[in-house]
């Protein structure tokens, strides 16, 4: 795992923002500790969750609300046609390629809002009906929301995976400590 944010920078607003969310993505990658690709790939629940699809869709999300910021079009295209792809891996793809994939979206992440000129500069909301006519957020708001995104998806892994296994995140914690050593 690499974590992103180095310590002595996150006293600072950015930093602060940066660390809350490399929290929560660790929250989901260590949900996936000691997995099978098949069990990564299974459903547990009565929803259509699992863990592989949280981890892919969570890395998209990030990477789609960044290039919105930077006002530049997204890798992937979501639409109605493909929308349900988003929460399952497909094709060659595995649980090691998006993870691969999310440490370069985070590393992107990091680099845009360590260099944006202010966190209080604005980008345009996407014309979606939950979202005001013609609003704008700024940078802080997009920490904030990618922070309070990744939470809930962390939850949601926590509760698949201990459908899973029974392996719950305070066991999850002690396994990725054992792994580090």
């Amino acid at each position: 795992m690499v974590t992103h944010v180095a310590s002595e920078a996150r006293g600072d607003e950015r930093g602060a923002l940066l660390a809350f969310l490399e929290e929560q993505r660790g929250g989901i990658r260590r949900t996936l500790l000691g997995l099978t690709e098949e069990q990564a790939r299974s459903r547990p629940s009565a929803s259509e969750l699992s863990l592989g699809g949280l981890l892919k869709h969570t890395a998209e999300v990030e990477q789609s609300w960044i290039a919105r910021a930077k006002q530049e079009p997204p890798m992937i295209v979501r639409d109605q046609s493909n929308w349900h792809e988003t929460f399952q891996l497909v094709g060659d793809e595995t649980v090691a390629s998006q993870l691969a994939h999310w440490e370069r979206v985070a590393a992107e992440t990091e680099t845009f809002l360590r260099t944006a000129p202010s966190l209080d500069d604005t980008f345009p909301l996407p014309p979606d009906p939950w979202f005001p006519p013609e609003g704008r957020v700024s940078l802080r708001w997009l920490g904030l929301h990618l922070i309070r995104e990744t939470a809930r998806h962390a939850g949601h892994a926590d509760i698949i995976r201990e459908s899973l296994d029974g392996r719950t995140a305070y066991e999850l914690v002690a396994l990725e400590r054992e792994r580090a050593v």
